[in-house]
């Protein structure tokens, strides 16, 4: 039957479109089901697009410090208009990007939304979901709504930005991370509310471009999830380029005007505060998109709003998987990509191992740059571990000092009695790219004599990994 199919997968993000080209690879004939945008969040609102953001304020940071390298050049200026449409036109890029790839892998996609009619029974219809984009149209030559059946069934529909009632969004003065990244004009000043990844992404951008920022964090930490120590240092860098925080706070309520906004905080201490500005960016989490796709007539289980699935993506009801944001935290994309492939490859019959959620790496592309993947410091002494930390900074490091990026450190975290690498956690120049390196030796089982007699190239920032393993055991060499 031409609509009866292996595998569906509704969803056509990173997860979703990984997922039915792995098992397109495997002779499984596979549809994907997409409402409203091939690539899904990551690629049209998310991951690529705020890169791009984020690389024209790198440059013009770097432009307006020429002198420090030696050169001069005129006075550095920007186009807000030119700078977003050099990241939609990104976005569309990958967009196409994966149209070209599903029709590649022969993968069959169906315009419009799903639902399960019951497990193994998918109904498409006419999707009610408006483009936030008219310059990334739906894929031509598509199946559209219609019931369509597969043997199983992969559930990758993402998230959504979280909604705080009373500071609602209004695509005006309140924006989600979708606003954020199309703004008509540069704001004067801008309130964050959330220092999670999106949240210091989006205050570290608009402050390159040269608005005063404040964020507001609920918790006593910015970048909550990561090591105290990393987070304090990022907290210092980021005070230093301008950037003005509240922790320990909540926003209670938010007046809009045609002047702004005023966000009304209320302090751990009980004080209250009101904090002004041109736009208030809302970056308070996101919530699973479960909604509508027939879950509770299937019965498929739910937790905290995620849907429930154990290592390899199965749900509590036989041929229905589930993998990205809407199986749960971590919500990163190349968590999904991973889960994607574990998923189809069980889903094929080859005995794959469940993903270990302790070495996804995790990175924040402000300035500087965050990149961790396993335990916090805090978290292996909750644990019971006992534990040795390295630590290294980056002026120790030549190419560091050479690029012009002295401020930096990497940490390292290791079981003291088998030398096991806990966690590692790194900001500074790169780090991002770098982390990788420790995410290797984690999957390897690398210890750290395996790790001190690794030889790094030099120079490079990599060498401060290894520099920070051996401080871990009292042998660095550059401090």
């Amino acid at each position: 039957m031409a609509d009866s199919y292996d595998l569906i997968v509704i969803g056509a993000g990173p997860g979703g479109y990984i997922a039915a080209i792995r098992a397109a690879q495997l002779g499984l004939k596979t549809a994907i089901v997409e409402r409203e945008h091939m690539a899904g969040i990551c690629s049209n609102w998310g991951c690529i697009p705020t890169k791009a953001l984020l690389r024209s304020a790198e440059i013009y940071g770097h432009m307006q410090h020429a002198k420090d390298y030696g050169l001069s050049a005129g006075a550095p200026g920007f186009d807000m208009g030119a700078i977003v449409k050099r990241s939609r036109g990104i976005a569309t890029q990958m967009n196409t990007g994966v149209q070209f790839l599903m029709k590649k892998n022969k993968v069959d996609i169906i315009w419009g939304e799903a639902r399960l009619e019951k497990a193994g029974t998918v109904v498409v219809e006419k999707t009610k979901k408006k483009a936030m984009d008219p310059q990334v149209p739906p894929p031509k030559s598509t199946l559209g709504p219609g019931t369509y059946t597969a043997k199983n069934v992969i559930i990758a529909t993402g998230a959504r930005p979280r909604v705080l009632p009373g500071i609602e969004p209004d695509g005006d003065r309140i924006w989600t991370y979708f606003e954020a990244m199309v703004p008509a004009e540069m704001p004067k000043s801008l309130v964050v509310m959330g220092s999670g990844a999106i949240g210091i992404e989006f205050a570290s951008f608009y402050r390159s471009m040269g608005a005063e920022v404040t964020v507001i964090e609920l918790l006593p930490q910015i970048l909550p999830v990561e090591d105290s120590e990393i987070a304090a240092h990022v907290r210092k860098r980021l005070e230093k380029r301008g950037i003005k925080f509240l922790t320990d706070a909540k926003v209670e309520k938010v007046e809009k005007s045609a002047k702004g906004v005023v966000a009304h905080v209320a302090l751990k201490s009980g004080d209250k505060q009101q904090v002004a500005g041109d736009r208030l960016i809302s970056a308070v989490g996101v919530v699973c998109n479960t909604e509508g796709l027939g879950l509770e007539t299937v019965g498929v289980k739910l937790d905290r709003g995620a849907i429930v699935v154990d290592g390899h993506g199965r749900t509590n009801v036989p041929g229905v998987w589930a993998i990205g944001d809407v199986a749960g935290p971590p919500m990163l994309a190349h968590k999904a990509e991973h889960e994607a492939v574990i998923a189809v490859e069980t889903i094929a019959g080859h005995k794959v191992h469940g993903l270990d959620k302790s070495k996804v790496p995790g990175c924040t592309y402000c300035e500087p740059q965050v990149a961790s993947v396993g335990m916090t410091e805090a978290k292996a002494k909750e644990a019971g571990r006992d534990i040795k930390v390295g630590r290294f900074p980056f002026i120790g490091n030549g190419k560091a000092v050479a690029l012009g990026e002295p401020d930096g450190l990497v940490k390292t975290i290791f079981d003291a009695k088998t030398g096991e690498l806990l966690g590692a956690h790194m900001v500074g120049a790169e780090v991002t790219e770098l982390i990788q390196g420790f995410v290797v030796a984690m999957n390897l089982e690398t210890t750290e004599e395996e790790l001190m007699h690794t030889i790094f190239p030099h120079p490079t920032l990599s060498e401060t990994m290894k520099e920070s393993v051996l401080d871990a055991y009292g042998r660095a060499l550059n401090i």
